[in-house]
């Protein structure tokens, strides 16, 4: 593994841990050469997932690009990196589960907005800001409205 800092690949394992039942391994490494300390995960890669972008072009499916879209929505919040990662697994898991292969933009932003809802109202309205590209106050007012009568029911 090359290390981060110096990018050397010499390096030692000096604790390992399952996480998420099982299904990842995190492994704290020892840099030989410089001596810090890095992270690493290994995970088995699912199966290859394609995503329909709105315009019908086909592309692999980044679960960074998903992680990024989270993280920008939950910037400043209290909402933890254990958290947004535990979303993005869950959304992959959902498509792996259902045996879909290709799968639109639209049900990713959708899952993602559910998942938000869930977890952070701020966090939500921010990325459904975004993602329903909201033509103007109304727009935006109308969601914010549908989120408080759900909340009060």
């Amino acid at each position: 593994m090359k290390c981060p800092y110096c990018h050397n690949k010499n390096d030692k394992v000096m604790d390992s841990r399952f996480r998420k039942e099982g299904s990842e391994i995190r492994r704290r490494r020892l840099c030989l050469d410089c001596g810090r300390r890095f992270t690493t995960y290994e995970r088995v890669e699912p199966l290859e997932l394609y995503v329909i972008k709105k315009d019908g072009r086909r592309e692999p499916f980044d679960r960074d690009k998903v992680m990024a879209g989270i993280r920008k929505a939950c910037e400043k919040l209290t909402v933890s990196v254990d958290q947004m990662e535990s979303m993005v697994d869950q959304i992959e898991r959902n498509f792996i589960d259902l045996g879909e292969r290709e799968i639109p933009t639209q049900s990713i932003g959708e899952i993602v907005m559910q998942k938000l809802h869930e977890t952070d109202d701020v966090a939500y309205v921010r990325f459904a800001s975004v993602y329903r590209s909201f033509k103007d106050i109304n727009d935006f007012m109308a969601q914010l409205k549908e989120l408080l009568d759900a909340k009060n029911r």
